[in-house]
């Protein structure tokens, strides 16, 4: 009888860390995905966070399923498919690495005691000290790159510029509140169109394009949050895991098959 597939824990499950789930999925590994009770999303077609609320989400094939508990979720990943609990805090594994994939742009409570191979994605890492590990997040030359010493780029601040369009074609909350969409994910929208509201505050489309992603309706969000994203690409599919997350997903990848290795 074959042994189970080696277990990883991937904190977060935005659009990013799905891409990560991917490709450690892909590579024979089980998922258990920990996330927030109100995930703030913003590309839920291609996010296992989504299953929070749908229950279940299907992204290119991999399912991610809402467990109702850690251990049901160690179940779901043990049969083939992505287990997402609701959890803020570490629960208590038995894993073969920890990814901080919740992209805060600094480290909240992750450390390198925390699994035999742990990995942090983006800045606020720095690796030696509170993983193993590093994995580049900022578009460019080193995009997915692996770091065993130091730490990533750090924060710009500034969104990555796609298709010629940088800050433009991120759409931000006007006002503290809730957001009402007019709009959907998927749609073509002109500069300047109406997508929806918070608190009575129009939200427009700030670049034509493709609405890439939404924030989930009904969400209570602070002024200046990123609510929203607007792809000016023509032709680009909602439905697929961006480059992006592939790319750092097969950092982790390396990070974890080689971390892992090492402690044998």
């Amino acid at each position: 009888m074959a042994d189970p597939p080696r277990l990883c824990l991937l904190r977060g499950g935005g659009d990013l860390a799905t891409g990560v789930a991917w490709r450690l999925t892909r590579a024979g590994l089980a998922v258990v995905v920990t996330e927030l009770a109100n995930p703030l999303t913003v590309r839920r077609t291609v996010a296992l966070s989504t299953a929070v609320r749908d229950g279940v989400v299907d992204i290119e094939g991999m399912i991610g399923r809402r467990a109702t508990s850690v251990a049901d979720a160690v179940d779901i990943a043990r049969s083939g498919e992505v287990g997402v609990v609701v959890c803020a805090e570490l629960p208590t594994l038995d894993v073969a690495a920890v990814i901080d994939a919740r992209l805060a742009k600094r480290n909240i409570d992750t450390t390198i005691d925390d699994a035999a191979c742990v990995v942090g994605l983006g800045p606020g890492f720095t690796a030696g000290v509170d993983c193993h590990a590093v994995v580049e997040t900022l578009r460019g030359p080193h995009l997915g790159r692996v770091l065993w010493e130091g730490s990533a780029a750090p924060n710009t601040g500034w969104p990555g510029s796609i298709g010629g369009q940088d800050a433009d074609r991120v759409l931000r909350a006007p006002a503290s509140g809730t957001v009402v969409w007019s709009t959907a994910i998927g749609e073509l929208v002109d500069l300047g169109e109406l997508l929806g509201t918070v608190e009575g505050q129009e939200v427009q489309a700030t670049c034509p394009g493709v609405v890439r992603g939404l924030i989930d309706p009904a969400t209570v969000v602070r002024e200046g949050l990123k609510i929203g994203d607007v792809d000016p690409r023509v032709g680009v599919s909602c439905l697929e895991i961006s480059d992006k997350a592939l790319a750092i997903g097969g950092g982790v990848v390396e990070a974890v098959l080689v971390c892992t290795s090492r402690s044998r």
